[in-house]
């Protein structure tokens, strides 16, 4: 299997990684899209003349971004919806109320490195938020995204994956101390291992997911961090919003990803496997992509959601 190559790279942004393609006719939904890369995703794939649903938890937020992305792209099909992920109701409200074929699905939104919080489910925010409810999300549209014939799924993760594998006795802290960085790691693996699984059960449908690092930006996502992240990143590798959202577009847009599934991608190519931690931002371990613990996870967040009822 020969690894995906594009023309794009580090500095690419998310407006040169779309020019050309146009989407008129098809829908997109953008999760977290009231601020930072899901703003500038949702803006740029509204600028291809796709329809774009912000699914969002602040309203008000998202209403004025909607509008603004009007204005600036000229696109009247930018709509707004709630939804909170860490919430499996709010997320069977917006399964269920949605209508007619969906073609791009974005799971942007997430919580980071966030202070030991559980949902009423007693599950840990940041696995129920990342993963969890990404999943309930996609498989509640399972059907919307089957309609199309060529979905596409696109994954946010983080090279934060590489801190923590999904600790499967342990997912919710029960036995050891809480690490908001193993749970972001965790809650991030989970999100590569979904893509890698829902591209093989939804091959026959012609669904694929993909996912990425969108590389190390400023932005809201940091706010449990003081704002700068782990604090570890050269600065000369810290992009723009822009950039970091050129990833996510070209997993939603390009042709050059027809049929590919199931893959993880930093700097707008696919990255390498690896077996250790190297410290740079490229590379995702082989835990991450593994077919057997994409099948487990799978089943166990299907079990656990069933479990919420």
């Amino acid at each position: 299997m020969n690894a995906i190559t594009t023309p794009f790279g580090f500095s690419s942004t998310a407006a040169e990684v779309a020019a050309g393609v146009d989407l008129t006719g098809r829908r997109a939904v953008v999760t977290g899209a009231s601020s930072g890369l899901g703003v500038e995703t949702a803006r740029v794939l509204a600028s291809t003349g796709a329809e774009v649903t912000l699914a969002v938890r602040d309203i008000e937020a998202g209403e004025r971004v909607a509008k603004d992305i009007t204005a600036a792209t000229g696109n009247q099909e930018v709509g707004v919806a709630p939804l909170d992920l860490s919430d499996p109701a709010s997320v069977g409200v917006f399964t269920a109320g949605w209508r007619g074929p969906l073609h791009i699905l974005v799971n942007n939104a997430g919580v980071m490195a966030s202070p030991e919080q559980y949902t009423d489910q007693g599950w840990e925010l940041q696995f129920a938020t990342n993963h969890l409810g990404h999943f309930a999300l996609a498989t509640g549209l399972h059907d919307a995204l089957a309609a199309d014939g060529s979905a596409r799924v696109v994954v946010v993760s983080s090279t934060g994956h590489q801190r923590s594998p999904v600790v499967w006795d342990d997912i919710n802290f029960a036995f050891r101390p809480y690490d908001p960085w193993l749970a972001y790691g965790q809650s991030k693996t989970a999100n590569v291992l979904f893509a890698v699984e829902a591209t093989r059960r939804w091959a026959r449908d012609n669904i694929t997911a993909n996912a990425l690092m969108p590389g190390a930006i400023y932005t809201n996502l940091q706010r449990h961090t003081g704002g700068r992240g782990s604090g570890r990143v050269p600065t000369d590798l810290i992009k723009t919003v822009e950039q970091g959202a050129a990833t996510s577009v070209l997993l939603a847009t390009s042709p050059l990803l027809d049929g590919v599934g199931g893959r993880y991608f930093t700097d707008c190519n696919e990255t390498e496997v690896v077996d250790r931690r190297s410290g740079t931002l490229q590379g995702v371990a082989r835990y991450a992509v593994d077919a057997d613990n994409a099948r487990r996870l799978w089943i166990l967040s299907q079990e656990l959601l069933a479990q919420a009822g």
